[in-house]
């Protein structure tokens, strides 16, 4: 019998009748949620990093990733059952590891200032495009609804974190959100846009930082890796 990772859709049909929908509704906000949640990684700039004897925040992230793909490989060999798997990711890998792998890959080889504007950027924009798509109302909203967002989040991360003049920033934070619009909109089979949004703007806004003085800064933070 298949480990069960869920509990029946209870709580997902239960949050689609608060939204005004069904279980249908509900494992669409659920994926929602849970992909938003994923910013929670970037909690890793704030906790201490040596956790026991030498077993640091970063090996634990590696552990997690290992975990995750492990649960992945029990889920194509029949022995365990998730929520909210769409029915094309039933013969590919799921969304959610490829989701995991970009995120530890930011955090871990990425500085700080890049990692936390391409995290913050897929965490929140990429399931934001996907709710403008399915509404008729909000559709015409893209690209530069989400567009404006990413800046807004990007901009924000490195006045903060990286201490970017505004102008600097809001430019840094629209290339950043340009290539991860361009990069999320293709349909690639086997492929997900989690990742492509992530390390996409992420390298380039690395090599930029190595070649223009005015983004030098985010370079200057190196990685934990």
């Amino acid at each position: 019998m298949p480990l069960e990772f869920h509990t029946g859709g209870r709580l997902r049909r239960w949050l689609g009748a608060r939204l005004g929908g069904d279980l249908a509704l509900g494992d669409r906000a659920w994926r929602r949620i849970m992909h938003c949640l994923g910013a929670a990684i970037l909690l890793y700039y704030v906790l201490p990093h040596d956790l026991y004897e030498g077993f640091t925040l970063g090996d634990l992230l590696l552990v997690a990733l290992a975990l995750v793909i492990i649960l992945e490989v029990l889920r194509w060999t029949g022995n365990a059952e998730l929520p909210t798997i769409r029915e094309y990711e039933k013969g590919r890998v799921a969304s959610y590891v490829f989701f995991a792998v970009a995120l530890v890959a930011a955090v871990l080889l990425l500085p700080m200032p890049i990692a936390v504007v391409v995290v913050l950027g897929t965490a929140f924009v990429d399931p934001l495009i996907g709710e403008l798509r399915l509404s008729d109302r909000w559709r015409s909203t893209y690209p530069w609804l989400p567009g404006a967002v990413y800046v807004i989040l990007g901009a924000g991360a490195l006045i903060f974190a990286a201490h970017l003049p505004a102008f600097v920033a809001v430019a840094a934070a629209g290339i950043a959100g340009g290539l991860a619009l361009a990069v999320e909109r293709p349909r690639i089979r086997n492929f997900d846009d989690d990742i492509a949004m992530t390390l996409v703007p992420g390298v380039v806004l690395l090599i930029l930082a190595h070649v223009l003085p005015a983004l030098s800064g985010l370079g200057s933070f190196s990685p934990t890796l």
